[in-house]
Formats: structure tokens, sequence, C-alpha cells
């Protein structure tokens, strides 16, 4: 029976999945007396996960970005791999950050310790030739998206649909009244109580640092024209995913009270989750969290902005006219994209107010957005933890 485990998710986003997985684990047969360790976050540790380094120091996106921290995540990974050769877990799990994680599951095969990595990188997106690199390191994947385990199965690698977390914890009618109530009673409303016909606009530029230096501006830009321009009494919801990150989004709240006194911008620590559901519309940064507005069936504009170098080697190595998980997922732009040069801050706040306008194209975008999830509700922890379970039961002595 296994009895240590190693794990390491790098950002926010991998902390949700992580802590949906190791629950799945815990009440599986073969893992009820498990210990978890390597790097996490604090979903992750309140279920037991001993973290040895802070998830954080893995939040880093874009070539660019990457370079500057490299020497410090190369010590991570070799104190990380030191601890997984003396103590032999049972298996390695890479929660996504698969730059950092297919190196440490390529030193645990050639130990002999099986691997397992959740979630599927996106080579269905941008640079597909990866899927060679990956099967050197990865015994099994198990994918949230349908589509993946096909392009696995090809070439010959054991893969398992085991749909999406969030699809199991967000409800399928979301409650926005309610959801106002909450933030209210919870006492995370710096502004007081949600006045009726007030205008929620929630607003997530990110969760790395990364992101707020290269897209938050732009997005408070976008909230003082919003606040100009919209006739109603309107309001701005922005998580702050991380306590690093609340420094830079306090130094960008107080710019925009500098140029109008009146404008109301809550900051509000997590609580991504009842923000998305109180909103009446998003501007989004790409990524996991676009998924998750679109299971609270929420209208939105997805943005995303990075260094010029970076932008360029990714559009030389994409082939998805997509970039947003729920325009990847409908195979259609569902919802508007605005990337680079073209998300300029009065764009995005046209955009994001123009679904205000449009109640019929709203409930037309929530049934496509209640057909998505249904497609992605699966009972993932267990799905997940049998994979795991067969995989170290079949592994090759």
């Amino acid at each position: 029976m296994p009895s240590l485990i190693a794990c390491v998710a790098g950002e926010p986003s991998g902390d949700l999945l992580a802590a949906e997985l190791i629950s799945g684990l815990k009440k599986h047969p073969s893992f009820l007396q498990s210990d978890f360790f390597g790097i996490g976050g604090p979903r992750m540790k309140e279920l037991g996960f001993e973290s040895s380094w802070p998830m954080e120091a893995l939040s880093v996106r874009g070539y660019v970005e990457v370079l500057s921290n490299v020497r410090k995540i190369l010590n991570i990974r070799r104190e990380l791999m030191t601890r997984i050769e003396q103590e032999r877990p049972s298996v390695f799990i890479g929660i996504d950050a698969p730059d950092f994680n297919h190196a440490i599951e390529k030193k645990c095969r050639k130990i002999r310790i099986p691997t397992v990595h959740y979630i599927s990188p996106s080579i269905w997106a941008w640079r597909g030739y990866r899927i060679f690199g990956i099967k050197k390191a990865v015994d099994h994947m198990l994918c949230i998206f349908p589509f993946e385990p096909r392009i696995y199965h090809e070439v010959g690698m054991k893969a398992t649909y085991v749909g999406h977390p969030l699809a199991n914890k967000i409800p399928l009618k979301p409650n926005p009244v309610e959801a106002k109530k909450q933030l209210f009673v919870r006492g995370l409303l710096q502004y007081g109580e949600v006045a009726e016909g007030e205008t929620l606009v929630a607003v997530l530029p990110g969760s790395r640092a990364s992101e707020i230096e290269y897209i938050a501006k732009g997005f408070f830009d976008a909230m003082l024209i919003m606040h100009k321009t919209h006739g109603k009494k309107i309001r701005f919801l922005t998580p702050v995913a991380t306590p690093s990150l609340r420094a830079p989004l306090e130094a960008l709240k107080k710019e925009a009270l500098d140029k109008s006194a009146d404008i109301q911008i809550e900051l509000i620590t997590e609580n991504s989750s009842l923000i998305l559901e109180s909103a009446d519309t998003v501007l989004i940064a790409s990524g996991t969290a676009t998924l998750e507005a679109a299971l609270w069936k929420k209208p939105m504009v997805i943005s995303y902005t990075v260094p010029w170098l970076t932008a360029q080697i990714m559009k030389r190595q994409g082939y998805l006219p997509y970039v947003g998980l729920p325009n990847i997922l409908c195979q259609n732009f569902v919802v508007p994209e605005l990337l680079q040069e073209e998300a300029k801050p009065e764009v995005l706040a046209r955009g994001t107010l123009e679904w205000l306008d449009h109640p019929s194209q709203v409930a037309e975008l929530v049934e496509i957005f209640e057909e998505l999830h249904e497609v992605l509700r699966k009972p993932t922890g267990e799905l997940a933890a049998q994979a795991i379970a067969d995989t170290i039961a079949t592994y090759p002595q």
C-alpha cells in the first residue's frame, strides 16, 4: 500500500486541481494512509500536504520572465529531486507546471518511480511536438478535456479523461443575487452592500506577478473608462490571488482613485468564485480562470499581454485561432478575445460593457456554457485516484 506520494503544483489553479486530486486519493482504499510532500498551495496544505517551498516560486510564465528566475527554479528542482531519491515515494504526480514537472518526471522514471501528470499541456493549441518529450516523462496522463486522451493514445501513451474538478464544484445554475449578499455578509466589501440596480464587474488580471506587471495596468485603465461611461452605478471586484500581489494591485487602485476619487474598486482576498458568481460581466486574463467564468455562465472579455518577444515565439508555434479556454472548448469565438496591441483600455471597456446591452446574446451564451458544463462534469477525484492506483499496480518492478 503506498505510504508516500510526491506532488508539485506551481500556481493557484494547480493548487485547486491538486486539492481535488488529494481528496480523491484519501478516499481510495489504496491511499488511505498516504502522506504527501513536494510543492503546493494553501488548499493542498489544508489536506495535510507538506510543501517544502512556496508555490509562488514556480508561478512564472513566458520565455523572457523565466530567464530571470531560472537559477532559483533550478535550485528548487535539484533539492526536491534529492529528497525524492532519498525517500522514494510510490508515485510522483505533476500538477500542471509542465516545464518544471516534466524534468522531475524524467528523473523519476530513471530511478523506477512511476509518474502521473495532471493536467495535459495544451499540445493541441501550440508546440504539438512536445508530446514526444511528454511520452519520455509521463507514465499516465490525466486529462480534464474530453478530446485529449485520443491524442495521447495515438502515440502509445496511457491517458484518462477525468473531467474538470471545477465542473463538480460550481452549480449548473448559479445564484448571483445570493452571491452579492454573501459578499456583504462575509465582510468582503469596502463600499458596503450591493445596491439594487448596481452593476458589478469582475476584473481578473491574473494570478502571477508577471501577469500583474503586463496586464493589470490596462485593466485598471479600462475600469476608469467604464466608470466614466457607464450610465448606472458601477463597482469593480478584483480577487487578490496571493498575498504577494496585493501591493502592486493596491498601487494601481490608488492611481485610479487619484484620477477619479469616486471610482469603487474592491480588492478582495481570494474568493474568485464568489466574485465571478456575483458579477454581471467580466474582464479577465486568459487562463484557467476563464473556464471558471464560463462555468459560472458569465459573459466576458478575455485579454492577455506578454512581452513582445514572448508573443512572437508563441504566435509562430500556435495552431488554434483561439487562446481562451471557453472558445477552445466550444470551437468558436463565443466570447471576445483582445490580445497584445488589441488590448487597449478603451476597447476592453467597451467590450466588457457591451454584454450589458445585449441580454439575448447573454442568454444564448448561458445555454452554450450549460452544455459545456454538463460535458465536463465527472467524478474527477474518484477517476483520477483509480488511474493512479492502476499506474502503481502495473508499473514494472
